[in-house]
């Protein structure tokens, strides 16, 4: 049997990821979250009774030390940090502070038999980037706001780790995913909230700025299936969506699916922190995937077909 951590686990993504894992019975998953952000609802509940929850701070070592060693982890997704544009920039020292969490998790692993570890991060480490579609290998280094650099720290750690411990890892870079159970301060469930009260939709710089979305099925079909096949080891995989879209024309989108009445307002652009654009090159994901992303509208559908999740 795999034992297999899940940190953030009772997060949007981390609650998927731990739901298909656990409907394997041949894997035994203990999910940890603080529930600053996550959700006991998100939590799955498995007919093989192989789903432990025990709420944990990651970054506390306290907490970690005596999971990891009554466990006995094969695997560990660390997925727990702090999310949001809008949560990350106000919060500067609560997101620094998860650089304890990827230290604490890596220690623990390396000396508990840990096999490998699959990390969450982001599509910020590209920041501003010139060269596109952004490239695993392309990473320009270049951004100032501190969630980018705590998941560029990150990365290093374990690649770090791997070089002196062998601890082996998968990076996983995460674009804008979006799916039912996504919390209402992210862009996509934000929208359809909106839209579906008729509620004007805030657009900032005027939604020139472009994006990528990325169903949560495949986001977690991917990143399982690196798993399951031991594909991309001690590598970077980009996961997100095909279509460029502007968010301005998200937003259209959404107000068609969903024929509403929302008007768009115009703010201005942030001070920092939104990107102009993003485009993954997603060579490395289709493999994984076999299969072609879903397309935005597709998703949307979907999402709108469990308004109760958003509403």
């Amino acid at each position: 049997m795999n034992r297999i951590l899940v940190t953030g686990g009772a997060g949007f993504i981390g609650s998927s990821v731990a739901e298909k894992l656990a409907a394997d019975k041949n894997n035994y998953v203990v999910i940890v979250d603080d529930l600053t952000t996550g959700s006991l609802s998100k939590i799955p509940v498995s007919p093989h009774g192989n789903v432990r929850f025990i709420k944990c701070d990651v970054n506390d070592w306290r907490d970690v030390s005596g999971i990891m060693y009554s466990e006995s982890f094969d695997y560990v997704f660390h997925y727990a940090a702090v999310v949001g544009v809008t949560r990350t920039l106000e919060n500067p020292v609560k997101v620094l502070s998860d650089l304890s969490g990827i230290k604490h998790l890596l220690s623990f692993a390396k000396n508990s038999g840990v096999k490998r570890v699959y990390f969450s991060s982001s599509s910020e480490v590209y920041g501003e980037s010139f060269h596109f579609p952004q490239h695993e290998e392309t990473t320009p280094l270049n951004s100032r706001l501190p969630y980018a650099i705590v998941k560029n720290a990150s990365e290093a750690y374990l690649k770090a780790y791997q070089q002196e411990y062998g601890l082996e890892y998968t990076i996983f870079r995460f674009f804008n995913t979006f799916g039912p159970r996504q919390s209402k301060d992210f862009v996509v469930s934000k929208f359809i909230a909106k839209a579906l009260k008729n509620e004007p939709i805030e657009l900032y710089g005027g939604g020139k700025q472009t994006r990528t979305f990325c169903y949560i099925d495949d986001n977690v079909d991917a990143c399982l299936n690196a798993f399951k096949k031991n594909l991309y080891i001690n590598d970077v995989v980009n996961i997100g969506g095909d279509d460029e879209v502007p968010i301005i024309d998200l937003a259209k989108l959404i107000i068609k699916l969903t024929k509403s009445k929302s008007e768009i307002i115009n703010l201005p652009p942030l001070p920092e922190g939104d990107m102009t654009r993003r485009k993954p090159d997603l060579s490395r994901m289709k493999k994984l995937l076999s299969r072609e992303p879903l397309a935005l509208e597709a998703g949307l559908k979907k999402v709108l077909a469990n308004t109760k999740f958003i509403l």
